[in-house]
């Protein structure tokens, strides 16, 4: 992993507020990873929120000892150790089963809140009862003015990349987004117990994508926070096993969670980017990584069967409804084209996707 050396934002002071009974309790996991020179200050961002009583619940999933050590130090902060490097999904099941607030917050160990980021979220899940998740802004800690995710885009073939990438902040209230970015984002306990948390087996990658789409499955709302800031250092590929992940798990998410008339209806276009992955990977050196991703799924294939079946049960709207919040433009950092072969193709599915979404 490269690190990088980009100065950290200022530390708050390690107070926390005393809070009465009536203030919201948060439960905020954290994993820590390798070695991540803004988690120190992360954490201590988020003992030092206002308006709500926050613990965090630092799971290590690989760190240095010294940093995990002294963190655990501070009041507020309850270590887990798996002994392993459970993932991201797996991770952050373990920390949120290990607490019992109101709220469950996840947000990166490269990630640093501002003061009134989780209040703030927390203010749009308590007044706004059709919200299931609050997603904060998140903006790049090397550039502040600018914005890692204004919410993530899930395109209808399942593709999942971060909104607003590199754009300055014009919103001035909370937007719908398909997506919540994992880095940081607050839901009840409530809705993640009954969501069940992340599916495991993603390990990393697609499971925000996931629980976003399942919120919307059921009739509930995702919206992204302007006023709500996570600082955040911002690195594609700090998993060397990114592109097997992503792809693998965006099939899985695709054979799970689309409807099987929708399913049938974008098999042509399902197919056609498959193929044009596979040549990507080749020309660019992961075809291994893609590869494996396939073989996963069919060693896998009954867990996936499985669990389709468990997640169709739960959805409470229709198929047509919740897939409106997808996009049929493809403008991600994952597939570079030309832009004299993306806009075609773009106009393309744009088209063939408003014709068959009337059917699905």
């Amino acid at each position: 992993m490269t690190q990088s050396h980009q100065p950290e934002p200022d530390a708050p002071a390690d107070t926390t507020p005393t809070p009465d009974d009536s203030t919201p309790t948060v439960d905020a996991v954290v994993l820590a990873y390798l070695a991540e020179p803004m988690l120190q200050t992360g954490v201590r961002a988020l003992l030092a929120s206002e308006k709500v009583r926050v613990r965090v619940f630092l799971v290590d999933n690989g760190a240095p000892a010294e940093d995990v050590d002294a963190l655990e130090r501070l009041p507020g902060v309850t270590v887990l150790r798996p002994g392993r490097n459970l993932g991201f999904s797996a991770g952050c099941n373990l920390g949120a089963a290990a607490g019992d607030g109101q709220y469950v917050a996840l947000v990166n160990g490269d990630a640093v809140v501002q003061p009134n980021t989780l209040a703030r979220l927390v203010e749009e899940l308590r007044t706004r009862p059709e919200v299931g998740i609050a997603a904060a802004a998140v903006r790049l800690a090397d550039d502040p003015e600018r914005l890692n995710s204004s919410g993530n885009v899930v395109h209808v073939l399942g593709l999942s990349w971060v909104g607003g990438l590199g754009e300055p902040e014009t919103r001035i209230a909370p937007t719908e987004v398909a997506g919540a970015m994992g880095a940081c984002l607050v839901l009840s306990r409530e809705h993640w117990q009954r969501l069940g948390g992340f599916f495991e087996p993603y390990f990393a990658y697609h499971e925000d994508a996931e629980i976003s789409i399942r919120t919307w499955q059921a009739g509930l709302r995702v919206v992204n926070v302007p006023d709500a800031i996570a600082l955040h250092r911002y690195e594609f590929s700090r998993n060397p096993d990114k592109f097997y992940l992503v792809e693998r798990n965006r099939l899985m998410f695709v054979l799970t969670l689309w409807g099987a008339r929708a399913l049938v209806l974008l098999s042509p276009a399902l197919l056609a980017l498959e193929a044009a992955m596979a040549l990507l990977a080749l020309r660019q050196g992961w075809l291994r990584q893609k590869a494996r991703g396939w073989a996963w799924l069919w060693r896998h294939r009954s867990l996936v069967r499985d669990r389709r079946r468990y997640v169709r049960s739960q959805v409470v709207v229709p198929d047509r409804q919740w897939m409106a919040v997808l996009s049929d433009t493809l403008d991600t950092p994952l597939v570079s084209l030309p832009r004299l072969v993306q806009a075609p193709l773009n106009g393309v599915m744009r088209g063939y996707w408003r014709l068959v979404s009337r059917l699905v």
